[in-house]
């Protein structure tokens, strides 16, 4: 029987910076009680002026190749999920391969917001499985706090930095069970960055007008998330040919807390069954579920073979879930 892919490593870096609620009480009409009544946020990290997201990436990947016992020489691939690369070329992955000395390693950016991770982990899956590579190093890291209007009330309070990196090779037991991603480019106009691109470059009336900064229409992307959370949460259980009777617990993407606790009402899971960390962290994009993960296992919250849904949706729109049976 071929063995399947899985987790071989985890690790996460959170930026030392903390912005809590207070600091936006003083900029925007708005007081810790609004936020944390209607995201469930209190606080999130924000990065040093000299970090960087590859700096970020650097960090948790360092630590996910310490719990999975790998030296750099070792990686095959690295692949990093951002929104927020250090430049629009070359890949924050390449520069990623540089800092670690992964010599061995071919490298590439993705490019899915925060569904970024799960779509890295389902392209690491396909190439383990098919024998081209051993180790795979799938990075989500951000920092948002550099694309942020802080006098947009509906999107600077929600976002965070961080970053989230996991080693994915093949495993005894256990190893991810299935993975289901979707996408409708009909809502690409719910959440983006207008500017910086090929369609609106970069140039003084670009800047003036706040067009390189996150643009949500916060009701819109809410409706589409709390159902699409749930809906691939359950086709993810379906292809690993289980229900959700099953299912141990839940990483969510750390969006909002209304989000979150739909999504485990759907799953028939109680709240001490989900990992939260949207109070101390934001919505950190690609980063949420891999950092949220680390943090899981590394308090014990999850065990070798537990059966753990992942699940994010982004900006797109994007979607992706994953089943995993926890090898480590």
């Amino acid at each position: 029987m071929n063995k399947k892919a899985g987790i071989l490593g985890v690790g996460s870096y959170l930026p030392k910076k903390v912005l809590n609620n207070s600091y936006f009480e003083k900029i925007l009409d708005t007081s810790d009680e609004w936020i944390k009544t209607r995201t469930g946020i209190s606080e999130r990290k924000i990065a040093d002026e000299n970090e960087s997201t590859s700096d970020l990436s650097v960090k948790a990947a360092l630590k996910a190749m310490e719990c999975a016992n790998l030296q750099a020489s070792e990686i095959d691939l690295i692949i990093v999920a951002t929104a927020t690369p250090d430049m629009a070329f070359p890949s924050t992955a390449c520069l990623v391969q540089e800092k670690i000395g992964a010599v061995n390693a071919c490298a590439f950016d993705i490019s899915a917001a925060c569904s970024g991770f799960v779509y890295g982990l389902t392209i690491a899956k396909q190439f383990i499985e098919t024998n081209c590579y051993r180790n795979i190093l799938v990075i989500g890291a951000e920092v948002l706090s550099r694309v942020l209007d802080y006098t947009d009330r509906g999107t600077s309070i929600l976002f965070g930095d961080g970053a989230g990196a996991v080693i994915i090779g093949k495993v005894n037991d256990g190893g991810i069970l299935s993975t289901y991603l979707g996408a409708d480019g009909r809502g690409k106009d719910f959440l983006n960055i207008p500017a910086g691109g090929s369609r609106l470059p970069a140039s003084k009336s670009t800047v003036e007008d706040n067009l390189h900064t996150i643009k949500m229409a916060g009701n819109d992307v809410y409706k589409f998330a709390v159902r699409i959370m749930g809906d691939a949460s359950i086709k993810a259980i379906e292809m690993a040919g289980l229900d959700t009777n099953d299912i141990d617990y839940l990483i969510p993407h750390q969006a909002n807390i209304r989000i979150i606790e739909a999504s485990a009402k759907r799953l028939k899971l109680s709240m001490d069954k989900v990992y939260v960390n949207l109070h101390k962290c934001g919505n950190m994009s690609a980063a949420s579920i891999p950092v949220a993960m680390d943090e899981a296992y590394r308090s014990s919250k999850i065990k070798k073979g537990d059966n753990i849904v992942l699940v994010g949706f982004g900006g797109g729109l994007t979607w992706g879930a994953s089943v995993i049976k926890w090898s480590i």
